[in-house]
């Protein structure tokens, strides 16, 4: 199916603290919900992508605005994935969610592992994610102040002129077709409408703190790419063999991962237990 954001359903709940926390609700608007942790930057809009294989699956998915991003207000300060349960708490209330999977794709990945504290988490599901403490280039941009948010602010810059391909190039060195393409880049956007602080404050995170999931009895399972250079393959394997989950590892990047392993990821995060 052809990703379009038009296929997302926007709505948004009042958090407890007169924070507003945004999402979208894609595919079988009757399947098994599976909340969906977008990327480093990403949106609700991230949903775009995952819509049709959701469908196809029967699986319901729940696409929030992380804090800071997209539609989201932003955070109070020091806020981290330590914090996420509470808001993703009122947020499976405001979708009337008993029991459901969690799915993170690259930086929503310790945002995912964290929703497990939550006991309506039934499993949950990696896809390309960042494990913390992470060493990489906008980890280490992070710790400069504002350094982090100019490159944001160029890079938009940059894309708001040479279209898609040029968000895409980021994530993927293979071809993908103008659809997916956009939803790529209107995710991009989306995440960056208010600015880069949510970036540069989730990365400094995942430079500085280490990955603790408390998953005593959730089951885990990764799809990571072996030629992923955004996010590497050794973290994420000592990782799920720590939790006793299971790995499966694809000839492919980092989008590229996303996009071949989409439809196995959401059928095994709203699974039956």
């Amino acid at each position: 199916m052809t990703p379009k954001s038009a296929d997302l359903r926007t709505d948004a709940r009042t958090l407890p603290d007169g924070r507003t926390l945004a999402y979208a609700t894609a595919g079988d608007p009757d399947g098994r919900p599976v909340v969906v942790h977008h990327g480093t930057p990403g949106s609700r809009l991230f949903g775009a992508l995952l819509s049709g294989p959701a469908a196809e699956v029967g699986v319901r998915i729940i696409v929030p605005d992380r804090p800071g991003y997209g539609r989201s207000s932003p955070p109070p300060e020091e806020w981290s994935w330590e914090d996420w349960p509470a808001d993703l708490g009122e947020l499976l209330d405001a979708e009337s969610v008993e029991r459901g999977g969690s799915l993170g794709f690259s930086g929503g990945g310790p945002f995912a592992l964290a929703a497990a504290s939550d006991d309506r988490v039934a499993r949950v599901g990696l896809v390309s994610s960042v494990v913390p403490p992470a060493e990489n280039t906008l980890a280490t941009l992070a710790s400069v102040p504002f350094a982090l948010r100019a490159v944001f602010r160029v890079s938009k810059a940059i894309a708001s002129v040479s279209g898609p391909s040029a968000v895409v190039s980021q994530y993927t060195d293979r071809s993908v077709s103008d659809a997916v393409a956009d939803a790529v880049a209107a995710d991009f956007h989306e995440a960056l409408a208010p600015g880069a602080r949510a970036v540069e404050r989730e990365n400094r995170a995942f430079a500085s703190a280490s990955l603790d999931p408390d998953l005593p009895d959730t089951p885990i399972r990764a799809w990571h790419g072996t030629s992923d250079e955004n996010t590497p393959l050794p973290p994420v394997r000592a990782l799920v063999r720590e939790h006793g989950g299971a790995l499966e590892t694809v000839e492919a990047d980092h989008l590229g991962t996303l996009l071949d392993c989409q439809r196995a990821a959401l059928e095994w995060a709203g699974g039956a237990e």
